[in-house]
């Protein structure tokens, strides 16, 4: 498998394109999140704690998530060696983010919750779009739906 750097312009309709597909992705990440979030907690056979629930439910929907931005979204050919690694870097830059906003904004600050929320709903995938396709899965496939629209010369 050849694996070729793109140029970094793509058509308008590509780039919507793949704004599409990411975006897809993340909603069914989120859907299965708390999909299993609510199971494990219901569930008297695994016996998780909300807390527990939640992280087991966060992790596979972050593991769904790389699989599924690194075949669907992005089309890369890069090895999860290298791309596994800066997914969760990044996936830990959200998790901070939605963190700290919060305890910025709100509790020294004094600004209603809703505002740290508004931040982190919009800051988060901004930066995740732009870091998956530069940086994370920047190795794309040449033809593929991922991939950026010229090669260099």
């Amino acid at each position: 498998m050849r694996v070729v750097r793109m140029s970094k312009h793509r058509s308008a309709g590509g780039g919507l394109k793949l704004l599409a597909r990411f975006g897809f992705v993340g909603i069914a990440a989120t859907i299965l999140y708390a999909a299993l979030a609510a199971a494990f907690t219901k569930s008297e056979r695994i016996g998780f704690t909300p807390i527990q629930a939640s992280l087991a439910a966060y992790a596979t929907a972050t593991l769904f998530s790389y699989l599924a931005h690194k075949s669907v979204t992005f089309v890369s050919g890069g090895s999860h060696q290298s791309e596994a690694p800066r997914f969760l870097l990044l996936a830990a830059t959200g998790l901070a983010i939605a963190y700290g906003a919060p305890a910025l904004l709100t509790v020294k600050l004094g600004l209603p919750l809703v505002i740290p929320v508004l931040v982190t709903c919009l800051l988060v995938p901004a930066i995740n779009f732009f870091v998956l396709d530069r940086w994370v899965f920047a190795a794309r496939i040449p033809g593929q739906h991922g991939d950026r629209s010229r090669q260099r010369q």
